[in-house]
C-alpha cells in the first residue's frame, strides 16, 4: 500500500489512544522485535471480532501485548482472550500491557510453547489469531480450525511474509511454513478464506464446516 494511504487510514480510522501508544513505546524501549501488528491491522481485527460478536478469542503469539489489547477490547466484559507466549520476557511485558489497559481480568496469558498448549484447550473459540513463529504454521492451522466453532474466524498475520509467499525459491523454514499455511487456508473445505492486503497481509478465514 502507498505509505500516504496507509497513513491516511491509520490517522482517520485507527488512531492510537494514549494507552496503545504507550504500550508500543514500551515495546521499542524494551527492544522487542519490531513485528507487532500496526494500528490499522489492530483496528481491522477489532472490527472483525465485533462483527461476529466474539466472546472467546485465542491468540497464538502474544509478543508484548499490543495486538492482545486490540483483541480484548473488542470483547464484552464477560469475554475472554486466551493468549499464548513462550518467551518469559515477552510474557511479562504483555502482562504489563494488559494491566495498563485495564484488561487483566479479561485476559488469560499462558506462558508456554503453543504446540504444548493447544492440545489442552477445549474447542469453541469464536476467533483464533495467529502471529507467531512461521515454521509450525501448518500445525497451527490444523489446531486453529479444530478449536474454532463453526462460523468462527481464523486470522493470521504476515500472509505475504515480506514477499516469501510469492517466492517458491525461498526454501527457508519460515517461507515454506507461510506458503503451506496459505495453501491450506485456500483449499480446506472447512474454510472460506482470503487475504486482505493490509501491511504484510492478513489472512481471514470463516469456518463453514466441521469435516475435512
Amino acid at each position: 500500500m502507498d505509505e500516504r494511504l496507509e497513513r491516511y487510514v491509520t490517522e482517520l480510522f485507527a488512531a492510537e489512544d494514549p494507552i496503545l501508544a504507550t504500550i508500543r513505546a514500551r515495546h521499542a524501549a524494551a527492544n522487542l522485535p519490531s513485528i507487532n501488528i500496526s494500528p490499522e491491522e489492530g483496528k481491522l481485527l477489532h472490527l472483525l471480532l465485533l462483527a461476529i460478536r466474539a466472546t472467546t478469542v485465542l491468540e497464538i503469539g502474544s509478543l508484548g501485548g499490543y495486538s492482545g489489547v486490540w483483541l480484548a477490547r473488542a470483547l464484552p466484559p464477560h469475554g475472554k482472550l486466551t493468549t499464548i507466549e513462550k518467551d518469559p520476557r515477552h510474557a511479562a511485558i504483555a502482562r504489563e500491557a494488559f494491566a495498563a489497559a485495564g484488561l487483566s481480568q479479561r485476559v488469560q496469558l499462558i506462558e508456554a510453547a503453543a504446540l504444548d498448549v493447544l492440545p489442552q484447550l477445549a474447542p469453541g473459540f469464536d476467533a483464533v489469531f495467529i502471529d507467531a513463529d512461521k515454521e509450525p504454521l501448518p500445525q497451527y492451522f490444523q489446531w486453529g480450525v479444530k478449536l474454532l466453532r463453526q462460523g468462527g474466524l481464523l486470522l493470521c498475520d504476515n500472509a505475504f511474509f515480506h514477499g516469501a509467499a510469492l517466492d517458491e525459491d525461498d526454501r527457508s523454514a519460515a517461507g515454506l511454513g507461510v506458503r503451506a499455511f496459505n495453501r491450506l487456508a485456500a483449499t480446506d473445505p472447512r474454510l472460506v478464506a482470503t487475504v486482505i492486503p493490509v501491511r504484510d497481509g492478513l489472512l481471514v478465514g470463516l469456518k463453514v464446516g466441521e469435516s475435512e
